[in-house]
């Protein structure tokens, strides 16, 4: 088996953002954790037409696209908008098809000004990841503005990172890269 290739969305349009800090430092987590490598993008990344786009054939998305559609495993966060994840996230999510995530891993994540909104993922993004039948890991990842440290993560919301990036071990169980080091 080859080694695993990560797809990491973040469905923030935002520059600087928290949500695409946040997938870089799992994609990174991952790939020291099981090897392989990390495609990393944000909404920003798929072009000024993005929104008005029907068809993901063409255009500067479609490598992310393609990236996506073709990793082993994926790592999809979105900020909180609203009480819910942001629409040019679920935009990009239905331009796959019914079929495209059938049994992929997916780390789940989000972000957010505070803790109120630490459910998305349950409520919001589970649901819309069930739906295409991947395998969401057990552990999503919520972390507010308070979680980081400046631009790295806290030690609390690096413990959470290691537990959910370990989750992918079921998954690629003869992939394993340096251990990850204890945080505290």
């Amino acid at each position: 088996m080859s080694a695993p290739r990560f797809a990491a969305f973040a469905g923030s349009w935002s520059q600087p953002s928290k949500t695409r800090r946040l997938v870089e430092e799992i994609a990174s987590r991952a790939v020291r954790a099981h090897g392989g490598s990390a495609h990393v993008f944000d909404i920003g990344d798929l072009g000024a037409d993005f929104g008005s786009l029907r068809q993901p054939q063409q255009g500067p998305h479609s490598r992310h696209l393609d990236a996506f559609l073709q990793a082993d495993a994926l790592i999809v966060a979105s900020p909180v908008y609203k009480g819910s994840y942001s629409g040019l996230f679920k935009h990009f999510i239905d331009l796959l098809d019914q079929g495209a995530l059938a049994d992929k891993p997916v780390l789940l994540a989000a972000t957010g000004g505070g803790h109120r909104h630490a459910l998305v993922i349950e409520h919001q993004l589970r649901p819309v990841f069930g739906f295409f039948e991947a395998h969401t890991l057990p552990t999503g990842v919520y972390a507010a503005a308070s979680d980081f440290d400046g631009e790295a993560p806290g030690a609390d919301l690096a413990q959470r990172l290691d537990r959910a990036v370990r989750q992918f071990s079921v998954h690629f169980p003869h992939h394993h890269a340096a251990p990850l080091r204890a945080v505290g």
